[in-house]
């Protein structure tokens, strides 16, 4: 499986350089797509250690999944994303489409909004008593 996930996929999650070494375990090749700027995408791979096996360089999302398309060939091709836009992006270039909330749900992979939802629970259950 030739894996791709979009930019605003990885920043939903709390930590995308675990993500991406478990996928590796199950994908021959995982990478990012985005239609932002290369060192955008460049930047969010290092500060969170990711060795992506392709990205989308200038391009935009469409002609980047065609390109990967075309580039990796396995038996499926699958784009992790975050809106209905991503969604028609997919399908109109035969690429599985998959929520990264759905993808994390399956994968077990946890979610930043999670890791918020927990300190702030942590944080109701301090005493406010103490001096």
């Amino acid at each position: 499986m030739t894996l791709a996930f979009e930019l605003s996929a990885l920043q939903e999650l709390a930590d995308p350089g675990a993500v991406f070494e478990n996928a590796r375990r199950w994908s021959e090749y995982v990478g990012v797509v985005s239609d932002k700027p290369t060192y955008v995408v460049t930047n969010f791979t290092r500060k969170n250690r990711i060795r992506q096996d392709f990205f989308s360089g200038p391009k935009g999302k469409g002609e980047s999944l065609e390109s990967v398309r075309k580039q990796f060939d396995t038996d499926r091709h699958v784009f992790v994303a975050t809106t209905d836009e991503d969604r028609e992006v997919a399908e109109e270039n035969d690429w599985e489409f998959l929520d990264v909330t759905e993808a994390a749900e399956a994968a077990e992979w946890t979610l930043a909004a999670e890791t918020d939802e927990q300190v702030e629970e942590d944080e109701d259950d301090q005493r406010d008593d103490w001096p």
